[in-house]
């Protein structure tokens, strides 16, 4: 669904402008709306609504009665925005949101298949030069290969 990594700017309102590459894979599919939230890693998570339904449907079922349950459901709901891409498909960043991945200027989004990260460029290098060097072995331990 959503692939690659893409270079690109958050402007001075807070926009970002979505890849024209997931904007092919937008049209197609019909999505009209995302769901922005906090991430992991420190960066933004954007579900497509379907995704979005399906994810809030897991965490609904997680114990209430669950101290972890409940601090990691308050978090990822409490920072949640709706958003639509407008006419020039770009989407709007809450503030809160922005400080909270520390972005500025030059962000990174990147296609997790069913969902949409957005990233601080310097904390995306960050992650990648660090992951990288252990990617085979992450892969060891997810994978029975």
């Amino acid at each position: 669904m959503f692939y690659g990594e893409y270079t690109h700017s958050l402007d001075k309102k807070n926009r970002i402008i979505i890849p024209a590459r997931f904007r092919e894979v937008i049209t197609e599919m019909c999505i009209e709306k995302f769901y922005i939230t906090r991430g992991l890693d420190e960066c933004l998570f954007m579900f497509p609504e379907s995704e979005w339904k399906a994810q809030e449907s897991k965490f609904k079922a997680m114990p209430f009665t669950k101290t972890e349950a409940r601090k990691f459901n308050r978090l990822f709901f409490a920072g949640a925005v709706e958003v639509a891409p407008d006419k020039q498909w770009r989407i709007l960043v809450p503030d809160y949101l922005k400080d909270y991945a520390k972005l500025s200027k030059n962000i990174m989004i990147i296609g997790v298949s069913s969902r949409i990260e957005i990233w601080s460029k310097d904390k995306w290098a960050d992650f990648y030069k660090s992951t990288q060097q252990n990617y085979e072995e992450i892969a060891e331990r997810l994978m029975d290969i």
